[in-house]
């Protein structure tokens, strides 16, 4: 019988193949990777310093009360139209700060480096609660604020009124808002005027159920973000040197020769307050299944004018909260600055008067600097039924300026038979003015 307390024997030669210890990964730290030996992307990455936070959270609110100056009740509103916060008690009201003042936003796109980010931007925390509990000082009771769809709770015994300000790491309280100022009687006429012009063609239910009325003012969650970059693009330029026809009768085709150049540009450029949805639903574009596209076509908002968070804001408003981090929205940035790049340089190549074929870029961001930030939208939707779930139609106005646009669900056989209608009378015109020059 063997001792079960003695070590098996090795084995007489080196064991590998699949399952060995070669085929094993070391442990975490067993063999530490030289950053020279990788690839330079990789290696960049790794020794990248980490991100820097500024500190945009209000101390003075953490408690969950936002105090009147002057005579200290709770019960603080948005003032519709402003930007000011009104007390419902004592009516005093005061301006709250913009983030631009304040934390110095505006300031130094020329020299961002690496990457910074204010503290309400930073990554979310996978656990992290959806419900914030407060005690309240007034009487002791717990209130509780669920930030799935609120900011602000009123204690049921004594009215204090809480509100969101510490910026937990759910993704709920950005660094800095910006408050609505069209009124929702402004939103609600803006939208029915939108509808009036397409009713004609307009799906017959979607008509009968218009309730413009039903409008929801909503804060959709952003990332503004400043960078500064370098790009550089290459291509071919066509420069026309003729253009001649052969052919006869209807067999006529066109040609034309040019001289073909390579086009090569380069350009340092920053920008300012470039926004980004930090929402995956508001931020999925799949037309097949909602016009969420139609929320930016009622861009821009006027970001200078964004204050420091502040709970008492969103009284009355729903809010979405943000679920995406600043690695999520990287691709979708570099996407933005090429595309700015590519405008920035366009101006040096009109000479090319047949166009240039972009067939090469490369970016270089050496800097950015991001700040989350809620920005007003009202919003009327309506469900279309149909295959894959239907589609999401969605009216939009932009509660600082009242740019309205949407989406309004047609009657295809209407729209079939304005086309018709439409090619008879183009068709028609033409006829009669070669009848009338015979």
């Amino acid at each position: 019988m063997s001792d079960s307390k003695l070590p098996p024997p090795l084995p007489a030669q080196p064991v590998d193949g699949p399952g060995s210890p070669r085929d094993v990964p070391p442990l975490p730290g067993t063999y530490p990777i030289d950053p020279a030996t990788l690839p330079g992307a990789i290696r960049d990455e790794l020794e990248a310093p980490d991100p820097v936070a500024i500190d945009t959270a209000s101390a003075e609110l953490r408690d969950g009360l936002n105090r009147c100056p002057k005579c200290g009740s709770t019960d603080i509103r948005h003032k519709p139209g402003t930007d000011l916060l009104v007390c419902q008690y004592c009516r005093n009201e005061w301006h709250g700060e913009r983030v631009e003042e304040v934390f110095g936003f505006g300031a130094g796109l020329d020299t961002l480096t690496g990457t910074v980010v204010a503290s309400g931007a930073r990554d979310i925390a996978a656990d992290a609660a959806a419900l914030m509990s407060f005690k309240c000082s007034g009487c002791g009771a717990e209130v509780t604020v669920n930030t799935e769809n609120a900011m602000t709770a009123r204690c049921h015994w004594c009215r204090h009124v809480f509100g969101i300000n510490e910026q937990v790491p759910n993704g709920a309280v950005p660094d800095a808002v910006l408050p609505f100022h069209i009124k929702k009687d402004d939103a609600v006429a803006r939208i029915r005027q939108f509808v009036d012009k397409r009713r004609l063609l307009a799906l017959k239910a979607f008509k009968d159920q218009f309730t413009p009325e039903n409008v929801v003012g909503v804060y959709l969650p952003y990332m503004i973000v400043d960078a500064r970059a370098s790009a550089a693009v290459a291509g071919e330029g066509e420069v026309e040197t003729r253009r001649y026809t052969r052919g006869t009768d209807n067999n006529k085709k066109t040609y034309y020769d040019a001289d073909v150049y390579r086009v090569e540009r380069q350009v340092d450029f920053t920008v300012d307050d470039l926004p980004l949805e930090s929402s995956a639903e508001r931020g999925n574009l799949d037309i097949q299944a909602n016009t969420n596209n139609i929320i930016n076509t009622i861009l821009p908002f006027d970001t200078k004018n964004a204050v420091r968070w502040n709970a008492s804001y969103l009284s009355g408003f729903t809010s979405e909260k943000r679920n995406r981090n600043v690695e999520h929205l990287r691709p979708r940035l570099e996407d933005q600055l090429l595309s700015i790049a590519r405008a920035q340089v366009e101006g040096s190549a009109r000479r090319y008067d047949r166009g240039v074929r972009w067939e090469q870029e490369q970016l270089e961001v050496h800097g950015t600097r991001w700040v989350s930030m809620y920005l007003p939208v009202w919003l009327y939707s309506y469900h279309q039924p149909g295959r894959n779930g239907g589609l999401l139609h969605y009216i939009a106005v932009n509660g600082r300026t009242g740019e309205t646009m949407g989406s309004v669900p047609v009657q295809q056989w209407k729209l079939l038979l304005a086309a018709l209608v439409t090619g008879t009378i183009i068709e028609s015109a033409v006829i009669a003015f070669l009848v009338s020059t015979v």
